[in-house]
Formats: structure tokens, sequence, C-alpha cells
């Protein structure tokens, strides 16, 4: 055993570590931020009560909610009331997750 000093060179630094990595990209737009979290407290919603909650058009919320529905965060259901067409969209169990990971990874950013 000798007596040299340790020095700590950084090189077992883990990799990920800061909470950025936790953000999920998809969720850096924030008409998708807001679809997501228009729906994190409901079982579903209509497209209809999403796009008026997130104020944009019907064109821009169908294709964010596409992209969202191509990651496999965002179910959509399509159906009828009567005789009107209707659209319910709803998070799925990954997207309720990548969610969580999203805020809880800007909390700690935010909070240091």
């Amino acid at each position: 055993m000798t007596d040299e000093p340790v020095v700590d060179t950084g090189a077992e630094v883990k990799r990920g570590g800061h909470p950025r990595h936790d953000l999920a990209p998809l969720l850096n737009a924030p008409v998708r931020l807001s679809v997501v979290a228009a729906l994190a407290p409901l079982d579903k919603a209509e497209f209809a009560f999403v796009r008026d909650l997130v104020e944009v058009s019907d064109s821009v919320l169908s294709k964010q909610v596409a992209a969202l529905e191509e990651a496999g965060w965002v179910k959509v259901q399509k159906g009828r009331v009567g005789r009107r067409p209707r659209t319910w969209v709803s998070l799925t169990t990954e997207g309720r997750a990548v969610y969580q990971r999203h805020l809880a990874a800007l909390r700690a950013i935010a909070l240091g």
C-alpha cells in the first residue's frame, strides 16, 4: 500500500446525470406539451375540447396529435355521438410516464 494521493479525474462521472437528459425532445414543442398536459388529468377528451383549451386550430392540433400518436404517447379514437362524428384523444401509459419524467426533469433543472 502506498501513501500516494488519490486524484479524481472525473472519469467515472455517470453519463446522463444532468436532468436535461430526461427531457423528451418531442415535448419541447409548446403545443405538444400543452396537449399532453391537458390530457394528463383525464381518461380521454374530445378533440374539440383539447383544441379550445390549447387555443389552436383544428389543423395544428391534428398535426401535433399525429406526432404524439406516432410516438405511441397518445391514442386517437373515432366514433359518433348521434349522427355527428367525434374524435377522442387520450394519453397512453407510456405517454403518461414520459410526461411525468419530462416534468420531473424540468423541476430538477429549475430547482438546481
